[in-house]
């Protein structure tokens, strides 16, 4: 979990830097700073941890993937949105290449690399994937309320990805 309460210790604030303090009566309320949110939902998604990444989530949140122009606001969504990514790319790598800190958001940069089979008649080929992209979050309380993808959307071989995700309108 990314809040704790525990019994008040005076050191403790000193001894967590990544951490923010919130103190109470006779408690503390460790609250993870942004980049540790970022941080660890980043490797739980490059493990295929989807369960750990939406608990790092606030009930009430915004995730954009800018590069499909896809939204999500609702957790059930988003966890199929994840899911289907790890099935359509199961051997996805994502390595972290910096992370940034700046009040209540977090900036990190990555490399993500995948392979994609496509079948072509009674044979598939293997299609490597290697991009660069960026994710910025936003964190109220040691939960993200925000999270921005940017990368070419080109590049990712996702647009079957999106096209699961995206309602289509006949006029």
């Amino acid at each position: 979990m990314n809040v704790a309460t525990v019994t008040k210790p005076k050191s403790l604030a000193a001894a967590q830097p990544d951490r923010s303090v919130m103190e109470g009566d006779d408690e503390l309320t460790i609250i993870e700073a942004p980049r540790e949110v970022l941080r660890s939902a980043l490797t739980a998604l490059s493990e295929g941890r989807v369960w750990e990444v939406m608990e790092r989530f606030d009930d009430r949140f915004t995730f954009n993937d800018h590069a499909l122009t896809l939204e999500f606001t609702d957790k059930l969504r988003l966890t199929e949105f994840f899911e289907k990514s790890r099935e359509l790319f199961p051997d996805a790598i994502l390595e972290l290449v910096s992370l940034f800190e700046s009040g209540d958001h977090a900036f990190a940069e990555w490399k993500l690399a995948a392979t994609q089979t496509m079948p072509y008649g009674s044979q598939s080929y293997l299609f490597p994937i290697s991009l660069r992209g960026s994710t910025i979050i936003g964190v109220e309380n040691g939960k993200i309320v925000q999270w921005s993808d940017y990368y070419d959307e080109n590049t990712s071989r996702r647009i079957g990805l999106a096209g699961l995700f995206t309602e289509w309108f006949e006029y």
